[in-house]
């Protein structure tokens, strides 16, 4: 089993411009690259979720969403962090677009992203984090079993509290975040001298 960090995109490793699938307008945060290159050094695979409701309202069309992949994929490259996956849910209840409307399990703060990335990359989700800036990445990571942290830019307006809302811990940036990760993954090694899992 592999062990993930499940990362939000738009406000949480680039700055969030609604709607944005412009890939020349996509930047990343200062410290997203570094971050994300010590994070895979430590073992772990790089995977997005991403809410991409501008499909369900007709804002651009879902195939758009791979120029989006394609730009940070390249923004990365330089650090050694190309992300393992890339998980997006285009639906939204009510939205204009028949075939996207309907209320899904993959929107977070429904699991249904992380759930499947689990599978198709043999994840263990207890040994894993999901890191957004907002508290429905927070319910979404700690709803599929992770351990989670709120990147806290300013960005959650509501604040609605309960116990799938709470995230391990916040953080001020990525590089905090990822700075509390590491110094939180304790790594075993095997009577064989291989790494097993954190603790």
């Amino acid at each position: 089993m592999n062990k993930a960090i499940f990362w939000d995109k738009d406000g949480t490793l680039i700055p969030d411009i609604p709607y944005n699938v412009d890939p020349a307008k996509i930047t990343l945060y200062t410290d997203a690259g570094s971050s994300l290159c010590r994070l895979r050094a430590a073992g772990f695979k790089l995977i997005i979720i991403s809410n991409q409701s501008g499909v369900a309202h007709g804002y651009f069309k879902e195939s758009r969403l791979t120029g989006v992949w394609n730009r940070l994929t390249e923004l990365l490259s330089p650090y050694g962090a190309e992300p393992d996956g890339f998980y997006y849910c285009p639906h939204f209840p009510g939205a204009s677009i028949k075939q996207y409307d309907w209320v899904c399990t993959c929107r977070k703060p429904r699991p249904g992203l992380l759930l499947k990335a689990a599978r198709e990359h043999q994840i263990d989700l207890s040994q894993s984090w999901m890191v957004g800036d907002i508290l429905n990445d927070v319910e979404a990571g700690n709803r599929a079993g992770c351990r989670t942290v709120l990147i806290d830019r300013g960005n959650e307006t509501e604040w609605l509290i309960n116990s799938h809302r709470l995230p391990t811990t916040r953080a001020r940036s990525l590089s905090e975040a990822t700075d509390y990760i590491l110094a939180t993954t304790r790594q075993l090694v095997r009577p064989d001298g291989s790494d097993a899992y954190p603790i």
